[in-house]
């Protein structure tokens, strides 16, 4: 099954980075302000909104270890999402910490793949401007393309 994967560089703690990728409050930082709901702990569900009422996702919390990783399986949402895999590996490295992003176990490459792997790396740059310098560009601040 085909993935996605981005690695990003962040000038900060891995206990930093693994807040923003962990939390409600950090995931709407760089990722949606259209709203996050629900609970971040393990177990437990989140729902990811995009502008619309409904949830663009909803993501079941597999795994979480502190502040090495955060693991998601999508269970509701748009289609060719629901079943993929989605894991943050935050270590330390470089002058900083380095974040692992994957999103795997995609029925198959289409058009719609290669969409979400540049919106991907799109949010992993907002990711490291929100930690970096407290801001970053979540939807609906983000650039579209």
């Amino acid at each position: 099954m085909p993935d996605i994967r981005h690695r990003v560089e962040i000038a900060a703690l891995p206990e930093e980075v693994y807040e923003a990728v962990a939390t409600k409050e950090g995931l709407s930082a760089w990722w949606t302000r259209g709203g996050v709901q629900g609970d971040s702990a393990e177990g437990a569900k989140l729902e990811f909104s995009f502008g619309r009422p409904e949830p663009a996702a909803v993501m079941e919390v597999t795994r979480l270890r502190p502040p090495e990783r955060v693991s998601w399986r999508c269970v509701a949402g748009e289609p060719e999402w629901v079943g993929t895999d989605l894991t943050f590996e935050v270590t330390p490295g470089g002058a900083g910490t380095a974040v692992l992003f994957s999103h795997t176990d995609w029925r198959s490459p289409s058009e719609f793949m290669a969409h979400c792997s540049a919106r991907w790396a799109y949010f992993l740059l907002s990711l490291k401007s929100h930690v970096e310098t407290g801001r970053g560009t979540p939807f609906p601040e983000d650039l579209k393309f």
